[in-house]
């Protein structure tokens, strides 16, 4: 399982790029579907990577970093909350997924 690409850049880059979408094509749901499409693709990762229990925890916390980005953008402006959220995201999916994928010492403590 140590093949492909990692997963945290997809997951933390998708929230970046679906913004990115939405904001200059003006249609919301197109980065909507972006965001969709790259958190069924880093599901599938996690559950080979990490089980379905911690995929699941990890596409909870891109749900409710989509959401906080929302709430966050009032106070910090919406670059900057999505900059942060899809920080959390990345770092999230590195922790539980990529760090098990990099390191046969970690896949073989966890």
């Amino acid at each position: 399982m140590n093949r492909g690409l990692p997963t945290w850049p997809v997951a933390a880059g998708s929230l970046v790029l679906g913004f990115a979408i939405a904001q200059v094509t003006g249609v919301r749901p197109l980065g909507g579907l972006m965001l969709v499409l790259a958190a069924g693709w880093c599901g599938l990762r996690w559950n080979a990577l990490a089980g379905s229990a911690w995929a699941l925890a990890l596409l909870g916390v891109y749900l409710v970093a989509f959401v906080a980005s929302h709430v966050l953008a009032h106070a910090l402006g919406p670059w900057a909350s999505v900059a942060l959220v899809a920080a959390i995201v990345g770092a999230a999916a590195y922790a539980v997924a990529d760090r098990r994928r990099a390191d046969p010492q970690v896949r073989a403590s966890l």
